[in-house]
């Protein structure tokens, strides 16, 4: 009787080494990505891929198409939940919503509104303040998503702001500002992956951090992307998707089922209605505690004797949980000593705000569960191989840029490409460089391109994968119809990345000073701004026509 199950044991581990690393892994997060894009319905798409990975990990037999379909929940979906760090994220959101949703309900957010009415007078100036907002909270991308994204939603509703542009300016000054800020959640985990990169490097000595810090020159798309958003807002001028939603928005004034993603027109109705109107103090304490909070728990749960030390063993999760808690907390307790809202009114209120997360975090899952199965078919590894033959060192930062990118892009996760892709291409990068006589200091300097290039392709990935969490957590807190979030933000990201890819020929292969492309391509990109950007109230809104039905 133990013979066909051995059997089976072996055709299964056959079929499974046969998919694992090969052209057939990459299959899961495309058809993921290419069904999001066509269908525009992202949970029908990934629970397909995942239905997909599924069966290709089996034995690919004909039976298995109907057991794969139930283990996409008892092998990935379930796991993806039950997963601690997961967990964390699910809670931490939640408890944002509630948050958000208390001191919504209690008028708190009407006030901070009307005091930054004061100094905001237009649409220019709504945005310029989320641009700056985003920079401002830089120790952590989750944490700076959903407080600028919900925080600043009322405001750029009030002055029409589409619900996509709010989505773009909290989803791109996120985790590019957590990549370059000498002190965040990322760099603690960057760092670390340095760190077990130098283990396999005998005769290289160099402290990880500083590593870090001499790479950050070469992270043109970090910079870059921070200075496109506030041209952007600045200008208050778009182009493509993103010019068609503004527009679309406008023309939404005399026919409101175009209204169909930016809904800014019910908000205001609902708060005139609905809301009450309290001092911006009740928004603002709450906000205050979320990140001084998060910042103390950081350094409660790390260890060491500097800042850096700390954050880099630090445990992120629980420092975001007591946080987000502890802001719940005085929210409801600034609510009921005030006496703005009766219990019921407030737990209504907290309750709708969670609720507002929960489309949202079912798409996360789905996604964590898709980022786990190309974990298990091999899929970066594969991604690496097709890009590890004959490499030139000169060309190893464009090169891993480029591949950290389409990692990034594939499996939706940019500390995962990280993770994979650091303990790698360190260590490859160090040894061509010696075997292909470099002196030390080009070698050094090739090394620090590249652990810029793995983090800066990570991110740009990731701004443009539609299963990308931080992606999803930027539609979120925005209130943002996912996948036009994705369309819109698309082209500015692939214009930053073009640049950034331009930029790190020109400094690896060429050889020219890093400096220059910053003198360069920063005026470049406020001149294509400027120039082929338009603002929608300059253009005629009669030559655009859009069905009610569909999406641009």
């Amino acid at each position: 009787m133990a013979l066909p199950s051995t059997a089976q044991q072996v055709a299964e581990t056959l079929t499974q080494a046969s998919t694992s690393g090969t052209w057939l892994s990459i299959l899961p997060p495309l058809i993921a990505i290419v069904l999001a894009l066509i269908t525009r319905q992202v949970l029908f798409s990934i629970f397909i891929s995942i239905w997909l990975g599924a069966y290709l990990v089996s034995d690919m037999s004909f039976a298995h198409i109907g057991s794969s379909f139930f283990d996409t929940v008892t092998d990935y979906l379930v796991p993806a939940v039950a997963s601690e760090g997961h967990v964390s994220i699910i809670l931490f959101s939640l408890l944002i919503g509630g948050m958000i949703g208390v001191i919504t309900a209690n008028g708190g957010t009407r006030g901070i509104i009307d005091l930054f009415t004061k100094f905001v007078k237009n649409r220019r100036q709504g945005q310029l303040t989320t641009a700056i907002m985003g920079c401002l909270i830089f120790f952590d991308d989750y944490a700076n998503t959903m407080i600028v994204g919900n925080t600043m939603r009322p405001l750029t509703d009030k002055f029409r702001i589409t619900r996509a542009k709010l989505a773009y300016l909290v989803d791109s000054t996120a985790a590019p500002i957590a990549t370059i800020a000498l002190v965040s959640t990322w760099i603690g985990a960057m760092v670390g992956y340095i760190t077990d990169a130098e283990a396999a490097m005998g005769d290289y000595h160099e402290a990880a951090y500083l590593v870090f810090l001499n790479s950050l020159k070469y992270n043109f798309y970090a910079f870059m992307t921070i200075f496109f958003v506030f041209v952007i807002a600045i200008s208050g001028k778009d182009f493509g998707p993103m010019l068609k939603a503004r527009i679309r928005l406008l023309k939404a004034k005399d026919d409101p089922k175009l209204d169909r993603y930016n809904l800014w027109k019910e908000h205001i109705e609902e708060d005139e209605e609905e809301q009450k109107k309290s001092h911006w103090i009740n928004s603002v304490i709450p906000i205050l505690v979320l990140i001084f909070g998060t910042i103390i728990g950081l350094a409660i749960s790390g260890e060491g004797n500097s800042i850096q030390e700390i954050v880099a063993t630090a445990d992120s999760y629980a420092a975001l949980l007591w946080g987000s808690l502890l802001s719940l907390s005085v929210a409801l307790i600034m609510t009921f000593v005030q006496k703005i809202l009766d219990v019921d009114k407030m737990l209504k209120g907290m309750m709708k705000g969670m609720h507002t997360m929960f489309d949202g975090l079912i798409i996360l899952v789905m996604a964590w569960s898709l980022s786990a199965l190309t974990a298990e078919l091999q899929t970066a590894d594969y991604l690496v191989s097709v890009f590890n033959d004959s490499l030139n060192p000169y060309w190893l930062p464009t090169i891993i840029f480029i591949l950290a990118g389409i990692t990034s892009f594939s499996t939706g996760s940019s500390w995962g490409t990280m993770g994979i892709l650091m303990p790698l291409v360190v260590p490859l990068t160090w040894e061509l460089g010696k075997a292909s006589g470099l002196p030390f200091d080009v070698t050094h300097e090739l090394i620090y391109g590249s652990v810029a290039s793995v983090l800066a392709g990570s991110v740009w990935g990731d701004h443009c994968s539609p299963i990308s969490d931080t992606t999803i957590l930027s539609s979120i807190a925005s209130q943002c119809d996912h996948i036009e979030h994705v369309r819109t933000q698309l082209p500015y990201a692939m214009v930053v990345g073009v640049i950034s890819v331009v930029s790190l020929i020109s400094t690896s292969v060429l050889e020219l000073p890093f400096w220059l492309n910053y003198v360069v391509f920063i005026p470049l990109i406020y001149f294509l701004i400027t120039k082929f950007g338009n603002q929608a109230k300059d253009l005629n809104l009669d030559d655009y026509e859009f069905k009610n039905s569909e999406s641009l």
